[in-house]
């Protein structure tokens, strides 16, 4: 993907999801995603009030996560915590699928998880332009199985596939796993990926594999290296 320096701010989202994240630090990333213009910043759901109200005049969006980190919560419970966080602000949706169903290739209950989170946004009157992103724990797949479920989230029209939660043991996606999901999907969805950029030209290895969204904690460093 060519992109200039000057644009790296066009694809990175600040993403803080630590378990001992305060506060004053989504605050302070907050105010370092509009001081750089960044895409989004992603929080925890308990700070999406917080990041909606401080990012309220910025063109910074809000993205929240819902079923995480494990995506073990039922599909009544991952739709009641996307109209919750649709609710307080958020116009990001990132709906973590659980790794034992798709090691199971149990498609139907992946299925029955993620359309109700997608209809929860449509249903949400907010706005039509709510994002869904479905994460997929990449470090715990074989490639068939990354093959299956960039297959089924293409059809049932996720808006991105997300390679990692941070939480998993590998929270750095190979680039050809990036690769791999973007030679399946097409350009039909976008493919994000978290973990391992810590700056500009680790951005730029993900996106020539394929990405089209960088997730990471190092945001200011990724665009701060950038050319003026």
């Amino acid at each position: 993907m060519a992109i200039k320096p000057k644009d790296m701010v066009k694809v990175v989202d600040y993403t803080i999801l630590d378990p001992t994240v305060t506060v004053s630090e989504v605050k302070k990333i907050c105010e370092e995603a509009k001081e750089y213009n960044l895409v989004a910043v992603c929080v925890n759901p308990c700070f999406v009030p917080l990041a909606a109200q401080l990012l309220k005049d910025s063109s910074v969006k809000v993205s929240t996560v819902i079923g995480f980190p494990l995506g073990a919560s039922t599909a009544k419970t991952k739709a009641y915590e996307t109209k919750d966080a649709l609710d307080n602000g958020a116009q990001e949706i990132e709906v973590v699928i659980r790794t034992g169903d798709i090691k199971k290739k149990n498609w139907n209950a992946i299925r029955e998880t993620v359309k109700p989170v997608i209809e929860a946004t449509k249903l949400s009157g907010v706005s039509k332009d709510i994002i869904t992103k479905a994460i997929v724990e990449i470090s715990y797949l074989e490639e068939e199985e990354i093959i299956a479920v960039s297959k089924l989230l293409r059809e049932i029209r996720v808006d991105f596939i997300k390679t990692s939660t941070g939480f998993g043991p590998q929270e750095v996606a190979d680039l050809e796993d990036v690769a791999l999901i973007r030679k399946i999907v097409g350009r039909s969805i976008g493919v994000e990926t978290y973990g391992g950029v810590k700056g500009f030209d680790d951005a730029i290895e993900k996106l020539d594999a394929g990405a089209n969204r960088i997730g990471t904690k190092n945001a200011i460093e990724v665009v701060r290296s950038r050319e003026d």
